[in-house]
């Protein structure tokens, strides 16, 4: 492992509280409150959260991780796949938890689920703060504790997750049940991959496979993700963070405002990434949403790994072997030929273990800094070999660069005028750089400055020594 991965600070893992209720109480609202932005999805339709939603909180200086959750619904359909994910997802986070909070709604009072979800959560052995959510009202204040005090946790909290109000006590009260900072495990900086892909190729059996467990709910309905689920993940030693997204359609206010939502989740995952890794139906080859997404992923300035999933179903066909496949997907994306793909089978998990020694790789090669004599030296002999054209009758002059940045690499070219550099020239460099060194998997920016901005330097690469 590099310097640059193996010198990653240690931190303390923050404690984890999970906001759980039956459905449509106003948990994603909530969750939405108590992190100050719109992250998990709302809507009146019960059962729209189905996976686990992580993101990070602050308050009076104490950080923790807040998990968002499906419905828990005991009365849940035993014939829905999708359904009994859900409940177990929220049990999960439940177990998982080092604080739980529940909700309640205070306008529909106290159900039979309520109480069911109550005694679910008894058995965790967690500490429960209870919230009535929907005070609209002071009446519904004053009702909330007759109505739900007997459920056994205490008072509970009224919160107007709509308006914010007691929100505030709320945090307070989380924080004071949270355990010491001292208690908790300290782990190794993470690194953020993001599943991006089509509806239903394999992104959440992708995620699965990876954990080796079902953190994600798998259906062959297409837009079964909604929101970007994040998960932490160790491999070799190694911590990441897994963000399974909702598949990107190309039109997606067409198809409801969840499907708009969920569209926009995807683009704030890559934002957030560190690799975006890419999954493409090998059997049908990049498609155009497939491009537009790697598109969005190297703007953002992403490192990039594509992955051919269901391999296994062309493996039975076996007409083309892995590099002509590789070779012709490169062909269809030629502006991200320098990513690496590898193809496997998220279901079967045939080569599943081929995908996260490329994406350490690609990780070491996002924090890769050249040695700027090393660095001088390879261009200098470039230039030399081919000179940039005469553009305008003035000759480019290339004086020295630098590597003034990393993850994601930046090149500075310090030269007489930006103005001279063509775009093919400026490919010529790129790729000379790629083939110097080992930047697979990353994008590269060049920047050229005048040495008007930087200062005079008289120095050019053809009169050094």
């Amino acid at each position: 492992m590099s310097e640059a991965l193996a010198s990653s600070s240690l931190r303390v893992r923050p404690a984890t509280v999970a906001v759980v209720g039956r459905p449509n109480v106003g948990k994603s609202a909530l969750f939405n409150r108590l992190l100050g932005q719109r992250l998990a999805i709302v809507e009146d339709t019960p059962g729209v959260t189905r996976d686990r939603l992580y993101a990070l909180a602050d308050w009076n200086g104490r950080t923790f991780t807040l998990v968002d959750t499906g419905g828990m619904d005991t009365d849940v359909d035993r014939e829905d796949p999708i359904a009994q994910g859900t409940q177990a997802q929220a049990e999960s986070a439940a177990r998982d938890a080092d604080v739980i909070v529940f909700v309640v709604d205070a306008q529909s009072g106290l159900t039979p689920v309520d109480q069911d979800v109550a005694q679910i959560l008894r058995r965790t052995r967690r500490p429960v703060i209870l919230v009535a959510n929907k005070i609209e009202s002071p009446k519904a204040e004053a009702s909330i504790h007759a109505e739900f005090g007997g459920l056994g946790f205490g008072e509970p909290y009224g919160v107007s997750a709509l308006h914010g109000d007691g929100t505030g006590d709320l945090l307070d009260a989380i924080v004071a049940k949270l355990p010491p900072e001292d208690a908790l495990d300290a782990g190794e900086a993470e690194l953020s991959l993001a599943l991006i892909g089509r509806p239903n190729v394999g992104k959440s059996s992708l995620l699965n496979a990876l954990l080796n467990e079902e953190r994600a709910i798998v259906s062959d309905v297409p837009g079964t993700t909604r929101d970007a689920i994040d998960t932490l993940f160790t491999w070799k030693g190694r911590t990441f963070r897994l963000i399974d997204t909702a598949g990107v359609r190309k039109q997606p206010g067409h198809h409801g405002s969840i499907e708009y939502y969920s569209s926009l989740r995807s683009l704030k995952a890559i934002a957030r990434s560190d690799v975006a890794v890419l999954l493409i139906d090998a059997l049908s080859g990049p498609t155009n949403q497939d491009r537009r997404l790697a598109g969005i992923a190297l703007e953002e300035r992403k490192a990039l790994v594509i992955v051919g999933n269901k391999y296994d179903l062309v493996r039975e066909l076996g007409e083309y072997s892995q590099n002509e496949l590789a070779a012709e997907i490169h062909a269809q994306m030629p502006f991200a030929a320098f990513a690496p793909v590898t193809f496997l089978s998220a279901l079967t998990k045939r080569r599943l273990q081929s995908l996260m020694p490329l994406v350490e790789k690609v990780a070491e090669n996002l924090d890769r800094r050249v040695p700027t004599a090393k660095l001088n030296a390879v261009v200098r002999d470039a230039v030399l070999a081919h000179p940039p054209p005469i553009q305008s009758g003035k000759p480019l002059k290339v004086l020295y660069v630098s590597q003034p940045q990393t993850h994601p690499p930046l090149f500075v070219f310090h030269v007489n005028d930006p103005e001279l550099v063509s775009a093919s020239y400026k490919r010529f460099l790129e790729n000379m750089i790629r083939g110097e060194f080992d930047f697979e998997g990353v994008p590269l920016t060049l920047e050229f400055r005048s040495r008007r901005d930087e200062g005079e330097h008289s120095e050019r690469f053809e009169e050094r020594p």
